[in-house]
C-alpha cells in the first residue's frame, strides 16, 4: 500500500462509567454510559465507517464501551486490546499510532481523556467549519467521538498532520 494512502482514524472516548469502590481502571459503565456506547456505534455505522483495526484500552470502562459500540457496525474490525492506551500522554498516543501497520487504512482507538482530546487536537492541522472550536468548546465528553483524516504512512503521524472531518458527542 503506497505511503500516500488516505487514512481515517477515529478516537472515540468511552461512555460514561460508575464512580463505585473499584480501582479506576476497573470502573464499569454507569446506566448512561451502557446507553449512550450503543448510540456512538450506530452513528458510526451511519457514516458508513468500516475499520481495519481497533485499538482498545485494557480498562472495564473502554472495553464495555467497544463491546456495546461495535455491535452496531455492519463489519466487526480486528480488536487489539491496548495496555498503553490506558492512561497514555499525548506523546505515547502518537507512538502507537506510529506503530500501526500501513496495511491499516482506518484505525478506531477507544481510549480515556485527556488523551483522546488532546490527540484530536494535535493531529488537526485543519478542521471542516467549526469542528475544532466545538470540540475544544464542549471537553470532548463521555461517549464522543472524532475523525481526522490524512495522507501518509502512519509512521509520519505528527502535530497537525491531519483534517478533523467529523466530531460527535451524545447529548448535543
Amino acid at each position: 500500500m503506497s505511503v500516500e494512502t488516505p487514512r481515517k482514524i477515529v478516537l472515540l472516548r468511552h461512555a460514561k462509567a460508575d464512580w463505585g469502590q473499584e480501582a479506576d481502571h476497573e470502573r464499569p459503565l454507569a446506566d448512561r454510559g451502557r446507553q449512550d456506547a450503543p448510540i456512538a456505534g450506530r452513528r458510526l455505522a451511519d457514516h458508513g465507517i468500516t475499520f481495519d483495526l481497533a485499538l482498545c484500552s485494557t480498562a472495564l470502562r473502554t472495553r464495555e464501551t467497544w463491546k456495546l459500540a461495535v455491535a452496531e457496525l455492519p463489519h466487526r474490525p480486528k480488536t487489539v486490546y491496548e495496555e498503553r492506551l490506558y492512561e497514555a500522554s499525548l506523546g505515547e498516543l502518537i507512538a502507537l499510532l506510529n506503530e500501526t501497520s500501513d496495511e491499516v487504512r482506518t484505525l478506531v482507538l477507544i481510549g480515556h481523556n485527556p488523551g483522546m482530546h488532546a490527540l484530536a487536537d494535535a493531529l488537526s492541522g485543519e478542521a471542516e467549519g467549526d469542528l475544532l472550536p466545538r470540540m475544544n468548546r464542549s471537553g470532548f465528553p463521555t461517549a464522543a467521538f472524532a475523525t481526522v483524516e490524512f495522507t501518509g504512512s502512519w509512521k509520519s503521524v505528527e502535530h497537525g498532520v491531519g483534517r478533523l472531518v467529523d466530531y460527535w458527542t451524545p447529548h448535543s
